[in-house]
């Protein structure tokens, strides 16, 4: 699959999310490349007129919604949002997901929480028949590394920390670091969600298993939508 058909099955899932915002909601969006063609998607129809208020996953998020036309609140004076849009690095059948590439793993979580409806978007190539292809991104309090690096080997993962493309040590929009956590294959996603929700230091981690209620995901075929079973 080449990398400008990626894009363009992105862009299409994104675009079937966003035409589920109506009027006077207030939004959540997402961080990372797929989040990224949500806010275009919004902006157009912000352009012709639709009014929606937007929460942010990320000052990058702020950013470029901002810049595209879309008012973008303060999400700590918001309680709750009515729908929040996010792209996946992985999701598997029951729309358990892992994300974090973007970095931005702990405020997605937060605002996910906050949403009454999760809407995830993602291209064929992330959908998996079972967790674990990729790392899982563990954000961490800097004075306990070393304590949750074993932790984190304890439980069969392996840790690396993020760096930027320079070289440099990688850092949160809260200022803190990243573990990526190599697991292999997750045969029970639960108790590793709970292992790693419970050890003190970890502030975030990438394991999304019950926020996401439906997901869109392009494929050459078209979009095609899967929702939660309850």
């Amino acid at each position: 699959m080449t990398a400008a058909l990626i894009e363009q099955l992105k862009r299409a899932a994104a675009q079937a999310a966003v035409a589920e915002i109506q009027a006077g909601m207030i939004v959540g969006l997402g961080t990372g490349s797929t989040a990224a063609f949500a806010i275009e998607a919004l902006a157009a129809r912000v352009a012709e007129g639709l009014a929606v208020d937007a929460v942010a996953t990320s000052l990058h998020t702020a950013d470029a919604a901002r810049a595209s036309g879309i008012r973008i609140v303060d999400f700590a004076e918001v309680a709750t949002i009515d729908l929040c849009i996010d792209g996946v690095d992985e999701i598997d059948p029951s729309l358990r997901a892992i994300k974090g590439a973007g970095g931005a793993m702990l405020r997605e979580k937060i605002v996910a929480a906050s949403a009454a409806r999760m809407i995830a978007i993602a291209d064929v190539s992330k959908e998996v028949p079972r967790l674990g292809a990729r790392p899982v991104p563990v954000e961490f309090l800097a004075f306990a590394g070393a304590f949750i690096e074993r932790r984190i080997t304890e439980l069969g993962g392996l840790p690396r920390f993020r760096r930027t493309g320079a070289g440099a040590p990688y850092a949160t929009d809260q200022g803190n670091p990243v573990l990526d956590c190599a697991f292999g294959s997750i045969d029970d996603p639960n108790a590793l969600d709970a292992a790693l929700s419970g050890c003190p230091g970890i502030l975030g981690h990438g394991l999304f298993l019950s926020e996401i209620d439906t997901v869109y995901v392009g494929t050459e075929q078209g979009v095609s939508r899967r929702d939660r079973q309850f």
